[in-house]
């Protein structure tokens, strides 16, 4: 790895993903570039220097002079904020990514947790006092989903949609007015996932299967309403049960299943994780329970705005 020399000429670096040299590496003639994506990540814009003593042609020299890395293919360390154009010169609001956490929050430690078997769910038929699935009430407990039997409701739900509040919190758009949407609604979405770890699945568990595992594991998927994870957002009205304050696009609901490396051994938990304490069935704190911290990308493939979902996988120790 090194610095490209930005002192003189303009200059183009370029690499293809992994999935590119892929293709090219079949050598039957379908290797096509199609899509290439650009990212400002290096870039700070506060050098921008608007008094300089020299005049506008100094004003973005600090900018222009920032030493720029060459090009690396290396998915999970580069481009994590790609540039988007749109043909609408003319648009004034732009939707975002947002988790909603109305019925569906994260667990209390800060990521969604993912139970990778059953004895850490609690629904094995032993009744393992040493689950932290389900609390001393025999409820399942908010934040966790199940991974090995997916039988709490838990989801992690993403809603899309034109995000605006006024100085008392409440939304400064109405969320009817939804030709403010045109064009820009998400119909299509792409989520990453450590392949490694575990999988993208329905509301029911029904298994999505991945467009194709890199070499760094990473898992990606392309998913619509098809599959059952993307549906429209047609309430449009202000309540407890909506996070976005202005007019909504799409859902993508979903549930991760644990891999069965995960389900059956604790090897990546060693290699890759460590250890903690939860609260388990009895209501007792002092669980100790083996985890691996991860991230989920998800990427609306109309506008491009991608959003990072905690995702903790979590396996009792008995």
């Amino acid at each position: 790895m090194a610095f490209l020399d930005n002192s003189g000429d303009i200059i183009l670096d370029v690499v293809l993903t992994d999935h590119g040299r892929k293709v090219m590496a079949k050598g039957d003639g379908s290797f096509q570039i199609t899509k290439f994506a650009v990212c400002d990540e290096e870039i700070d814009y506060s050098l921008y220097n608007s008094a300089h003593n020299s005049g506008s042609s100094y004003y973005d020299l600090e900018i222009l002079q920032t030493p720029i890395l060459e090009a690396f293919t290396n998915n999970m360390s580069s481009m994590k904020s790609k540039l988007v154009s749109y043909q609408d010169a003319e648009l004034m609001y732009l939707p975002i990514l947002k988790l909603n956490e109305a019925d569906n929050p994260r667990h209390t430690s800060g990521s969604f947790m993912v139970a990778v078997d059953r004895e850490t769910e609690g629904t094995d038929a032993a009744g393992t006092t040493a689950a932290v699935g389900v609390n001393s009430d025999g409820e399942y407990v908010k934040g966790i989903l199940f991974g090995a039997t997916f039988k709490a409701s838990q989801t992690v739900r993403i809603d899309q949609g034109i995000h605006t509040t006024d100085s008392n919190g409440s939304a400064k758009i109405s969320p009817k007015q939804v030709s403010l949407m045109a064009n820009l609604v998400e119909d299509i979405y792409s989520i990453k996932l450590d392949s490694r770890l575990g999988r993208l699945a329905t509301v029911n568990g029904s298994r999505i299967g991945e467009d194709y595992i890199d070499d760094d594991h990473i898992a990606y998927y392309t998913v619509d309403s098809r599959g059952g994870l993307v549906s429209v957002n047609t309430d449009d009205e202000v309540d407890v049960s909506q996070v976005i304050n202005g007019p909504r696009g799409t859902i993508l609901e979903f549930k991760i299943a644990a891999s069965i490396e995960l389900n059956n051994s604790t090897y990546l938990f060693t290699k890759l994780g460590g250890t903690t304490t939860m609260v388990n069935k009895n209501g007792t704190t002092t669980q100790s329970v083996r985890y691996i911290d991860s991230t989920l990308t998800a990427t609306g493939m109309r506008t491009g705005y991608s959003i990072d979902v905690p995702i903790r996988f979590i396996k009792t120790v008995t």
